[in-house]
């Protein structure tokens, strides 16, 4: 079955603290039901300066993203731009993902 919500969607969050915020969905871990949205639930990652082979990687405090559970998110429709939800119809024997908002298709 398809996932519902992959890399490169629009995303909003409706729960947590970054909720009503929107991003761009970075990386998807299905394994761990997570998502990875650009610019939301920034971590911050004390690291150690690294010895690579190019060069010198400098230490210090890093920000990234971090997870966000896949059931406090919700793809963003493309005819209007509110929250919908994502459902699977079949298309010449393929499943395309479907905006149940709008009845757009997404892929």
């Amino acid at each position: 079955m398809p996932a519902r919500i992959r890399s490169e969607d629009e995303v909003v969050v409706i729960g947590g603290k970054d909720r009503g915020k929107r991003g761009k969905v970075l990386r998807v871990d299905p394994k761990q039901e997570r998502v990875y949205v650009e610019g939301l639930n920034m971590i911050k990652r004390h690291q150690r300066p690294q010895q690579t082979a190019s060069g010198q990687q400098a230490g210090g405090v890093i920000e990234r993203e971090g997870p966000i559970h896949v059931s406090n998110v919700m793809l963003i429709d493309p005819k209007d731009g509110k929250p919908t939800r994502v459902g699977i119809d079949l298309v010449d024997g393929k499943r395309v993902r479907v905006a149940k908002r709008s009845g757009q298709r997404l892929d």
